[in-house]
């Protein structure tokens, strides 16, 4: 399974691509698609749009794996990062991708094994999983680990649709 994770921002969006074979992860790419605070906004959520647009073409994913909204310091950077999580959804789901949102706790736990875990532990241990030479830049990291957190969820969830799936016998 080729998962990309992403971890939205308006000015920085941070990506992390990698593919899953059994257990074993393998790190592919990661990056980020930086726009100018100097740009309104909507050059900016086009530039994120195209970039995971690019990303999705040239990778060929089978799934996108976002980041929730969990904390904002006011309501228009609130909305600002509503804005570029749908454009970066948006782009998936033009290209018929699925599409999984998890927490900010839900990807600490999968990766680091605590919900409240800093962030130099986050990238740490994504360097540490996926055998990187370096640690990622910060929001490349976290897009990496919302990717790794997707790859430990997705038998789970599978297995939860199949169970939704299945008729009760009376």
């Amino acid at each position: 399974m080729r998962i990309l994770g992403i971890d939205p921002g308006s000015r920085l969006t941070g990506y992390g691509l990698i593919e899953g074979r059994g257990n074993r992860l393998r790190h592919v790419d990661n990056g980020v698609i930086v726009t100018s605070s100097r740009q309104p906004l909507a050059d900016r959520l086009k530039i994120i749009h195209d970039g995971v647009a690019e990303l999705v073409e040239r990778f060929a994913p089978d799934v996108l794996a976002i980041e929730n909204i969990f904390l904002a310091r006011n309501a228009q950077s609130a909305l600002k990062l509503g804005h570029a999580r749908a454009s970066a959804m948006l782009a998936a789901i033009n290209a018929g991708l699925p599409v999984c949102e998890y927490s900010a706790l839900q990807v600490k736990s999968a990766v680091v094994g605590y919900g409240k875990a800093e962030k130099i532990q986050v990238q740490q241990m994504v360097r540490t999983l996926l055998n990187l030479p370096e640690i990622a830049q910060e929001d490349a990291a976290d897009a990496l680990a919302v990717a790794i957190c997707h790859f430990h969820s997705a038998p789970l969830q599978n297995r939860l649709a199949l169970a939704g799936n299945r008729k009760v016998k009376k």
